[in-house]
């Protein structure tokens, strides 16, 4: 089923270029399953926030989580290396892949219907609490549990396509066959030490201990929502995942090998 659920979301991306001819450019999707028993969705509750939302909040009968990854191209990695700011490709990015995965989402839910299931959608972002900035439904975590990666030290979920991009997930009553876990973890600092490159890339220095200050970091993020107002809400940075060894791969599976 991951397959057919990969094949439905390229379709649909290619659909989406020749309709709405996005600027952004995406490399190909990475799908992976989590079973909405798994006991660590419970575990959010503890480790993310009290209020994180179970699958079953969302549907009634939850079998199963989707998640992806819908990495974005070199070329926007590469245009927000520089300067304090976003650059304008990252910004743009950040507000089109979040149409696209509300469009996805839509997308998918309406392939399982056909199939006979039900599915819930969860907004890609802006489902945080606006004073605390955490999620009721973090898709960073919950793609953790479906195994499409392992996080990094700038708190972003590495994949085996690296962090350049964004995420997004479902849940339905479909019964599916969960992925496999990642046995090591993708991020050379936590693999063996051997990496820093997202805490010199911070312009904010948010990532110098080991206390996330998601307040500083989100001050920024701010900053270039009003540089980049003319385009949509782009209340978003992405320095730490600008060319770094972790921007287009899980580069500890290399050493692990």
């Amino acid at each position: 089923m991951r397959e057919s659920i990969t094949a439905w979301i390229v379709n649909y991306i290619q659909e989406n270029s020749i309709k709405d001819k996005p600027v952004t450019t995406w490399q190909s999707p990475l799908v992976a399953i989590a079973s909405a028993n798994d006991p660590l969705f419970s575990e959010l509750q503890t480790i993310v926030t009290l209020d994180h939302l179970l699958p079953t909040d969302l549907l009634a009968g939850a079998q199963s989580v989707i998640t992806y990854f819908l990495p974005f191209s070199r070329a926007i990695n590469l245009s927000n290396l520089h300067n304090r700011e976003s650059s304008a490709e990252w910004a743009t990015a950040y507000i089109e892949t979040n149409k696209l995965i509300s469009s996805v989402n839509n997308h998918i839910s309406q392939q399982l219907a056909e199939l006979g299931y039900r599915a819930a959608v969860v907004p890609p972002t802006h489902n945080f609490d606006k004073e605390t900035l955490i999620s009721h439904w973090s898709h960073k975590h919950v793609a953790y549990i479906a195994g499409l990666g392992t996080f990094g030290i700038n708190h972003l979920l590495i994949t085996a396509k690296g962090c350049n991009g964004r995420l997004g997930s479902l849940v339905t009553d479909m019964v599916m066959q969960a992925s496999p876990r990642p046995s090591f973890e993708y991020c050379l600092s936590k693999y063996n030490g051997s990496c820093g490159s997202c805490r010199e890339r911070c312009p904010q220095d948010v990532l110098a201990s080991q206390e996330y200050d998601r307040q500083r970091c989100y001050a920024l993020c701010l900053e270039n929502a009003a540089k980049h107002q003319s385009i949509g809400l782009a209340d978003v940075c992405g320095k730490c995942a600008s060319q770094v060894p972790c921007s287009f791969i899980a580069p500890a599976a290399a050493r692990v090998k």
